[in-house]
């Protein structure tokens, strides 16, 4: 499946990627502020992760078109947590942050979700990174009010985060589906 906003195609990763991936990912600032990636994060784990297909729900590349140019700037994914609800997740290389891409991929991941039929998806995001909060608030999610200890491989333990919600359900798609591609 994909998808293309304005500035960005979310894509599937593919084996070829790996190099590219790993390039972009590989900032200790990036993976500090993810739960699974670990630290150093090398090409051997982008291999692994884009070789592992369906096991992360619905995974895709965030690739910038510029100049004609199409460039890995990050990640973003929705898939189930412990069984029961859709987790979202992201990230994005520095070079991209502050330019509204998450927000931008955000908006069309969640399209997507809802074109799925997924009827709530969670999200968190470390207290120490407020921006991905604000990012987490524009897209529509809601704070629960918790604030649960999670572990960070590339923190090699574990950091607070703030845990948000947001329900799908009883809305309805409609120009944002069009733009989706299966």
């Amino acid at each position: 499946m994909f998808a293309r906003t304005q500035r960005l195609t979310l894509r599937p990763g593919w084996i070829e990627d790996a190099p590219e991936l790993a390039r972009a990912m590989n900032y200790h600032e990036v993976v500090r502020n993810l739960s699974r990636a670990p630290w150093p994060y090398t090409i051997g784990d982008a291999e692994a992760f884009l070789s592992s297909g369906g096991q992360h729900g619905a995974s895709f590349l965030i690739c910038g078109h510029e100049d004609g140019f199409s460039r890995i700037l990050g990640g973003i994914r929705f898939g189930l947590l412990d069984g029961e609800s859709h987790e979202l997740g992201y990230w994005l290389t520095p070079n991209a942050w502050g330019r509204g891409y998450a927000t931008e991929a955000g908006r069309a991941a969640i399209d997507i979700a809802r074109m799925l039929r997924v009827p709530r998806l969670t999200a968190d995001h470390f207290v120490d990174n407020p921006a991905s909060g604000r990012v987490l608030r524009k897209l529509g999610f809601r704070p629960t009010g918790r604030i649960v200890p999670r572990f960070s491989r590339g923190r090699g333990g574990e950091a607070l985060c703030a845990e948000f919600e947001q329900s799908l359900s009883g809305s309805d798609c409609t120009d944002p589906c069009d733009r989706m591609a299966a």
